[in-house]
């Protein structure tokens, strides 16, 4: 007797539609689409998608759909050309206040979107795109590291009402000058007790008529310094993409000092490097009180301590040298509105560093305004330099503090979201770019199908002529095996690459691998004797430990791959390990309930087509 208990059969057939229904995404392609977002990461304006629409309908453009979500709006089209048409009309109208970006969007119907379904992501090689090395300027950072000490000495001095010459940087240390041997000493340790000072290596110096400190920063602190501004730095460019809505970006680091960005899909390399390039960093510095900015501004004379800056709506606005907190200390910043007035704010979070900082200045300058300035470091080496927000220290405050006076929501809103995703701890700059364009990505998805179609067809045509009914069974085994490789892949969200593509052959030859040992038992067994039922429930049964063998041994060789290789060995060691788990079920388990299908039951067979 062969033959499945229902629930078997009832699996079988569930696994076969779940996988049918994730892998159909894959059939619909993609549409040559424009991306539409702010440069920094507003909200879109209501009237946006009327402007654009008014500007394609006089050039005569037509689109297949538009979208929105969330802050990025998206519209299809029907050929490549519309697209690179449409991308120039609506670049001239926005201008650079928006990102036109070229991309490619799912075709997948809105039934299928709503069960969950989603093509493969396709790597770079395969669809498309552009790859970043970019290279972290670790001497800024270093500099940056030395300011912040320079201002705590100061700020550490000026508490315990020690007066000092002057303290500022010296090469690639300190150097803080007292007028007395005694301030010296007091200095010396109020330096090493402060927490927000350690890290420093102190000597004493004599320089002329004054008592110097002279302070350098240890090599561990160096380090540490580097490792968390290259961590802070990849954060924030993950936080920067995903906020501007591209979809499925890479971002990995390498080296010491490096990291790749990859985005896939995205055409247009002008625009990707805007949208990576243009790395941006925020700082809150005190207003110059005492100074008028328009009289600065009309006469060219800047006060000594302050340095004019402008607003978003060219209004010039005079602010302090002296930083109090930079972007790289904050850890956190949403949006709401204030319990007690009911207007839009800003609830910011800093580190322990930025905290004390931040608490330091406001105790002493309640009743002063405060600015949070805009820095953007664009391709090319141009820097802007913008303020944003203008506010009012009511009472001191440290870790967690709220920004109002601002005009709207909307406003909170993109403010919160500069804050979240603006601030770099270093300044990057593209060192390596290459794109791959959509017509070389179809060409490498073109070879691949095609090698995996003469795999498959080779194999089948060897089955069936061999092993005959038994053989058009495992080539159904295979089919299937190849569909539910596709739909883990879509479900998954795994990056397929052309080593992934080299795994999906691999798994081909492999695949049927079980079903040559299952069928050469049952012809051991019939050669022995053994009826034709016998000899299928024997051939499945003392053939199942060998090829669970087989197949464990090399789900474990993939699983090292994975654990130790690289992002193309890893896609070819995850298409692997999903081939031999969905062959080891279509080949054990679907075809056996094919085969009880056609020889089981109660039926007596003389003679078995293998």
């Amino acid at each position: 007797m062969n033959q499945y208990p229902a629930w078997k059969y009832a699996l079988i057939l569930a696994v076969l539609l779940c996988g049918a229904i994730y892998a159909l995404p894959n059939l619909y392609g993609e549409d040559p689409a424009l991306q539409v977002t702010s440069a920094r990461g507003f909200a879109l304006p209501l009237d946006l998608t009327t402007t654009i629409d008014d500007a394609l309908v006089v050039e005569k453009i037509s689109y297949k759909s538009r979208e929105q979500a969330g802050n990025r709006l998206l519209y299809r089209f029907s050929s490549a050309e519309d697209q690179l048409l449409a991308a120039d009309v609506v670049k001239a109208k926005l201008g650079e206040q928006y990102i036109v970006a070229l991309n490619l969007a799912h075709a997948t119907p809105d039934w299928l979107r709503a069960l969950g379904g989603k093509p493969m992501t396709l790597g770079l090689d395969l669809q498309g795109g552009v790859h970043f090395l970019m290279q972290v300027d670790m001497d800024t950072a270093r500099g940056q590291q030395l300011d912040r000490f320079v201002d705590d000495i100061r700020v550490a001095l000026r508490d315990e009402s020690i007066r000092y010459v002057s303290v500022r940087r010296e090469g690639q240390g300190l150097l803080a000058l007292l007028r007395s041997a005694e301030d010296r000493d007091r200095a010396l340790s109020i330096i090493r007790a402060d927490q927000s000072l350690q890290g420093l290596d102190l000597d004493e110096t004599e320089t002329g008529e004054y008592f110097g400190i002279s302070a350098k920063v240890q090599e561990q602190q160096l380090l540490d310094l580097q490792q968390t501004a290259l961590r802070q730095n990849i954060t924030t460019l993950r936080n920067r993409v995903n906020e501007l809505g591209v979809a499925e970006p890479v971002i990995q680091q390498q080296g010491a000092d490096r990291v790749v960005v990859q985005l896939p899909g995205v055409q247009d390399t002008v625009q990707a490097k805007k949208i990576i390039g243009a790395t941006a960093t925020l700082e809150y510095r005190a207003v110059d009180e005492q100074n008028d900015p328009f009289t600065a501004a009309q006469s060219g004379r800047v006060p000594p301590e302050s340095r004019l800056y402008y607003d978003n709506t060219g209004q010039p606005v005079l602010l302090k040298k002296r930083l109090i907190v930079s972007g790289d200390q904050l850890i956190g910043a949403s949006s709401g509105f204030d319990q007690q007035t009911g207007e839009p704010q800003v609830s910011v979070t800093l580190d322990g560093v930025g905290a004390k900082r931040m608490l330091d200045f406001t105790r002493d300058n309640v009743g002063n305004r405060m600015a949070v300035v805009y820095i953007e470091q664009k391709p090319g080496g141009r820097r802007t330099e913008e303020v944003i927000s203008v506010a009012v220290v009511r009472e001191p405050f440290g870790k967690r503090f709220q920004t109002t006076g601002l005009d709207s929501m909307d406003e909170a809103s993109q403010l919160a979201l500069l804050l979240r995703a603006g601030a770099l701890a270093a300044p990057m700059e593209i060192v390596e770019e290459r794109t791959v364009g959509p017509s070389l990505g179809a060409d490498n998805v073109a070879q691949g199908f095609k090698s995996v179609m003469i795999g498959f067809i080779l194999v089948l045509v060897l089955m069936s002529l061999y092993y005959r009914v038994f053989g058009l069974v495992a080539d159904l085994a295979l089919f299937t095996n190849l569909v539910l490789i596709v739909a883990l892949l879509s479900m998954l969200g795994a990056t397929l690459t052309m080593p992934g593509i080299a795994g999906i052959v691999l798994t081909v030859g492999m695949a049927v691998d079980a079903n040559v040992l299952i069928y050469e038992r049952i012809r051991e067994e019939i050669r022995n004797g053994n009826t034709p039922q016998a000899s299928i429930r024997a051939g499945y049964d003392k053939a199942f430990s060998t090829i669970a063998d087989a197949n464990i041994t090399t789900l474990i060789a993939a699983f090292v791959l994975f654990l130790f290789g690289t992002g193309p060995i890893k896609g070819f060691a995850v298409t692997l390990s999903l081939g031999i788990l969905t062959s080891m079920f279509t080949a054990i388990m679907g075809t056996r309930a094919v085969v009880n299908l056609i020889y089981g039951g109660r039926k007596r067979i003389a003679k078995l087509a293998i």
